[in-house]
């Protein structure tokens, strides 16, 4: 009677096996198991977006003491088409780069967030590169309008949080070399 017993448990428990073994897989006779596919990303911006390229590189000069505060790399955007897509779908930047927009005139502008996956702070400045205004922390994928309230030649678009870390502010400058 033991050895009956013995006898049908080992059964049960190599059909136990082969069925865990075979599970998901109706197709094949193999009793090999396959991992279950990860389910593919929601179609957003692929990985990081857009890749940065270093098109020159910006200085933020400080009011007070005519210093250089900090220096960025920056990509450009001065077509029609360039200033529309700005920093859309992409998913990070680091926090020496940057996007210079250059506008062909000085006007009030209104930048928002649609398609923007990263908070920036967008800031405004008038043909003599001075600072007139900053929108900081946008809120990523918002189209809310972030006006510059006065006449801005030039927009800069640096990471959420960069004016507050370096204390760049109203009536600070800018200068810029193209590569």
């Amino acid at each position: 009677m033991l050895v009956t017993t013995k006898w049908i448990f080992n059964i049960a428990l190599c059909l136990y096996i082969t069925g865990c073994q075979n599970k998901g897989n109706n197709n094949s006779g193999s009793t090999t198991s396959t991992p279950a596919a990860t389910p593919a990303p929601p179609a957003t911006a692929p990985d990081n977006g857009p890749a940065f390229k270093k098109e020159g590189e910006l200085f933020f000069i400080g009011k007070a003491k005519n210093d250089t505060i900090r220096k960025i790399d920056i990509e450009l955007a001065t077509t029609d088409e360039e200033r529309a897509n700005g920093l859309m779908n992409r998913k990070s930047m680091s926090d020496d780069q940057g996007m210079l927009f250059v506008f062909p005139a000085a006007e009030e502008q209104s930048f928002w967030m649609k398609n923007t996956y990263i908070s920036l702070d967008i800031i405004y400045v008038n043909e003599q590169l001075e600072i007139v205004s900053v929108q900081k922390y946008a809120t990523p994928l918002s189209e809310e309008s972030l006006p510059s309230y006065k006449k801005a030649m030039y927009v800069v678009e640096v990471n959420a949080g960069f004016c507050d870390k370096y204390h760049i502010a109203y009536g600070d400058r800018i200068s810029f070399i193209k590569q």
